[in-house]
């Protein structure tokens, strides 16, 4: 899916709590209504087979309960998306990325092809089952993971039996840590452990910019890989930087790989002794693209999500710019100029490159500029996740999950309990008829009516979207209280957090209607056919 993820560090956070959040987006043209509900346990698959790959594999018999935002719509699998687990682990998937050739002739992608001819006939020839993808990670990663780390290691070894047909990004979260995966060609992988103090921005590029090749072949403290990465770079030659004579790459390989393949046993030891130096490679030079079409698609999304969130630390504008959307070298990670918020986070997934000439909504400047970067508040996104998960407090009360459906410049963000057997039905009830008694269709339409006629209508959207999260953080901390105060577990919590999950859907409903009654008559008022002068 063509998404945009932003991932916050602990330490970057206003209140200590790790911040994941993603956009998925349809494909141009597409539309992919979404649902929000829980998954428990005995309604998770003991056998899977993916609908697009029909790939098959057995599950493990002990799955957690997770929440998640699959499909509306049955016929194409399940495309979880987003979800924490009953332990408190989220995982947010997938973020699509871009390769090159080099890499995806030395490791194929693993695609489906179907059966040609008739079976039992001259010239049958059986389908070739394709690899894992976004239809699939989080129903066959999330219920089995307790940490970030665990979601990584797991990630890694179905990649790496199974195969994936698509180059993607995954993120993981804890109460401590977030870890990032990119999926490298067909069965290859990568990932680093986010540091606490920074933020992520992820446009549907490969993103990581360094990975310390020596801690991911050895003890893996902050860097995980395939073990056979070092290899596996040196044999297709894809390190454009090595040095005439033999590349640090395959030195690293021989170093490490007795003591990386002993910490995949479970055997202590530090590989990292072993060699010495570290070795560091930038993957998104290794693995990754730098095209004319990711300016227009890609690094303008870092570019404006950074930006906005570090205005002061670089020049972003003008001849003498330090950046620019066509800038291949934008930083993975950054420290922020102050502590980020789950506002800032909605702010940054919403924007259309306001204040610049690229704004779709421009009035003035070039126009053959207005709408040339790709929006990352695009008209297609089906839905945005953001899950963030503190150290403070009961158990059952760590965890939220951000939630809401369409086009995020016309939206709002509102938070929900992830302790629950059950989702409120007005975020749970999407079909495919629309049905503005659906919170997911009832976005459509404010967006669709506003888009028309959006400076008009732009009080309307900015007084909602302040006043929805407004709303909904005296509910959650009233929920929070109940269950300090009272001292619940993990069961006994639950009612009470559905309670303050139906205020918050039953606030949404109130506002939303409101909204979209407002938005109609506003734009009704403001058709092109329209006339001054009255019946009289």
């Amino acid at each position: 899916m063509p998404c945009t993820t932003i991932l916050i560090g602990k330490k970057a956070s206003y209140d200590g709590s790790t911040i994941i959040a993603r956009n998925e987006d349809s494909g141009n043209g597409e539309w992919n209504p979404k649902k929000f509900v829980v998954v428990e346990p005995q309604y998770q698959p003991r056998h899977y087979r993916s609908v697009l790959s029909h790939v098959e594999l057995d599950l493990p018999d002990d799955p957690l309960r997770y929440t998640s935002v699959p499909e509306a719509v049955d016929g194409h699998g399940t495309w979880a998306a987003a979800g924490v687990n009953a332990a408190n682990v989220a995982m947010n998937a997938t973020e699509t990325l871009t390769s090159n050739p080099r890499v995806l002739g030395a490791d194929p992608l693993v695609v489906y092809k179907p059966a040609q001819g008739t079976e039992g006939e001259e010239g049958y020839v059986p389908e070739q089952v394709g690899g894992l993808g976004e239809e699939d990670l989080v129903t066959l990663t999330l219920p089995y993971i307790r940490s970030a780390r665990e979601g990584v290691l797991r990630l890694g070894e179905l990649l790496e039996t199974y195969g994936t047909y698509e180059m993607n990004g995954i993120a993981f979260s804890d109460v401590d840590d977030i870890w990032w995966l990119e999926t490298v060609g067909g069965h290859h992988w990568i990932a680093r452990r986010v540091p606490e103090d920074v933020y992520v921005t992820m446009p549907n590029q490969l993103g990581i910019d360094d990975l310390d090749l020596t801690d991911a072949l050895g003890v893996g403290r902050d860097n995980l890989c395939s073990l056979d990465l070092a290899d596996f770079i040196e044999a297709n030659h894809l390190d454009l930087r090595r040095q005439p004579g033999k590349s640090p790459l395959a030195a690293a390989a021989d170093l490490v790989g007795e003591a990386a393949a002993n910490f995949m046993k479970g055997v202590t030891g530090d590989a990292t002794a072993a060699t010495g130096a570290h070795v560091h490679i930038n993957p998104r030079d290794l693995f990754g693209s730098h095209t004319v079409e990711d300016h227009k698609y890609n690094t303008c999304r870092a570019w404006d999500m950074q930006r906005w969130l570090n205005p002061r630390s670089a020049v972003w504008d003008g001849p003498h710019a330090d950046f620019t959307p066509d800038s291949d070298d934008i930083p993975w990670c950054r420290k922020p100029e102050r502590l980020l918020t789950i506002e800032d986070v909605k702010d940054v997934l919403s924007l259309h490159y306001q204040g610049t000439p690229y704004d779709p909504y421009g009035r003035g400047g070039d126009p053959e500029l207005r709408g040339s970067c790709r929006p990352i508040g695009i008209n297609r996104t089906s839905e945005l996740s953001v899950q963030q998960i503190s150290g403070d407090g009961p158990e059952a009360t760590r965890a939220l999950q951000w939630l809401t459906y369409g086009s995020n410049a016309y939206n709002a963000l509102a938070p929900f309990f992830v302790d629950i057997d059950r989702t409120p039905e007005y975020l749970a009830n999407t079909t495919g008829a629309v049905d503005s008694h659906s919170y997911y269709w009832a976005n459509r339409l404010v967006a669709a009516l506003a888009d028309a006629h959006p400076h008009e209508c732009a009080g309307l959207i900015e007084t909602y979207q302040e006043a929805v999260p407004a709303a909904a953080y005296p509910i959650v901390a009233r929920a929070m209280r109940e269950v300090a105060e009272q001292e619940l577990d993990y069961e006994a919590a639950a009612p009470v957090l559905e309670k303050a999950n139906d205020e918050i859907a039953a606030m949404l409903e109130d506002k939303m209607n409101a909204l979209l009654a407002a938005v109609l008559e506003e734009s009704s008022n403001n058709m092109t056919n329209k006339f001054a002068r009255s019946d009289a």
